[in-house]
């Protein structure tokens, strides 16, 4: 059987019977699109991060873009994050109209630089977007304090980083607001796409409802900001509503599986990650680095082991952001990791004997380069 970096099917034969009854409970309660599920979801995921509200939307990309608009971000605006990230991260901030402003990774934890923030500031910047990579998080008083000394907003993508903690905060809970993906790889995960987005500022959350409902208030057909239909499904809510219980279980599960790595893997010439004092990582992937990147992965496809890459291609080299004039070179170290970085497989249903045929199979490759 061939062994990727994630699958499902393990935890979905383990939770099978809980799952399937959530799809029935939504189906016989009557309401279909905002009901109970939605609604309870919502409560219950701002409860376990101590904040005021969660507003529910249909994917994580929503979950940021609507989050930069509830926030007062909109064309002509600057909003600073890092090129080492999911291209959604910077979709969102693009659809808002604003523009995106690069600042580089630091060498050790792939991590955004907070030193370089300041540099990159201007009369237009308007928030900062840390993104919390791999599975923990960047360092929140650092940004801010910058933030905060600059009268900007701080919006935390939280979407690789449920359940992680820094100096014991839970991730989504320092920002004005914290978007969140609910895709399926996630350590969060629904059986679909999903988002939301945290704040405890009433004025941001009402805004996020109406943007994502039309931009209608409580009546339907008043428009008072007109916006899309970016609703998170009932379905999803109640399975994501029950899987939350089950969030820090999962967790301890993936740091299993990291502590099986770090002691099969920590005497090679592999790059581990790397915890940041402070942090609790929640190993969203599990992500290594080799100046032989490329070889590796080719040679463990004889194993019947498929690798992935988390990111190869850094987005200011995208040709799809062309247009935000950040040249290569200007991001060195992000440029690097592109080069060295893959993802060994990690889900809370890993098998033990199966992770060890993987650290057998990586340490047969690396003593044959």
């Amino acid at each position: 059987m061939t062994t990727q970096v994630w699958e499902y099917l393990t935890e979905y034969e383990n939770e099978r019977e809980d799952i399937l009854d959530a799809v029935q409970q939504v189906f016989g309660s009557g309401r279909l699109v905002l009901g109970e599920s939605v609604l309870g979801f919502e409560r219950e995921f701002a409860a376990y991060h101590g904040v005021d509200h969660c507003v529910g939307v249909d994917n994580g990309t929503n979950a940021i873009k609507l989050g930069l608009q509830a926030l007062g971000v909109g064309p002509g605006d600057e909003v600073i994050t890092v090129s080492n990230t999911a291209a959604p991260t910077v979709v969102a901030i693009d659809s808002t109209g604003a523009r995106t402003v690069f600042v580089d990774v630091r060498e050790d934890d792939f991590l955004m630089d907070t030193d370089q923030l300041e540099a990159a500031i201007t009369d237009r910047t308007r928030c900062i977007l840390p993104v919390h990579l791999y599975g923990q998080c960047v360092n929140m008083s650092a940004v801010k304090e910058i933030a905060d000394r600059h009268g900007l907003a701080v919006l935390e993508d939280c979407a690789q980083a449920h359940g992680a903690r820094q100096s014991g905060v839970v991730a989504g809970s320092t920002g004005d607001a914290a978007a969140f993906s609910f895709y399926p790889t996630k350590v969060l995960g629904a059986y679909g796409d999903g988002g939301a987005t945290l704040t405890s500022d009433p004025e941001v959350e009402a805004r996020m409802r109406r943007l994502r409902y039309y931009g209608m208030d409580k009546q339907y057909y008043t428009v008072s900001t007109p916006a899309h239909n970016s609703r998170l499904d009932e379905v999803q809510a109640e399975i994501l509503r029950r899987k939350l219980t089950r969030l820090d279980s999962y967790v301890e599960g993936r740091r299993d599986v990291a502590r099986r790595y770090a002691e099969g893997l920590g005497d090679t010439a592999l790059q581990l990650p790397r915890i940041v004092p402070g942090n609790e990582h929640v190993y969203y992937v599990y992500v290594v680095r080799h100046p032989r990147r490329d070889d590796i992965i080719e040679r463990l496809k004889t194993y019947d082991i498929n690798l992935n890459i988390s990111y190869p291609w850094p987005i200011h080299t995208m040709s799809g952001f062309a247009h935000l004039d950040c040249k290569a070179g200007s991001l060195p170290v992000t440029e690097a990791l592109a080069g060295e970085i893959f993802s060994l497989p990690m889900y809370p249903a890993l098998d033990p004997d199966r992770q060890d045929k993987v650290v057998h199979a990586v340490r047969e490759v690396l003593e044959t380069l």
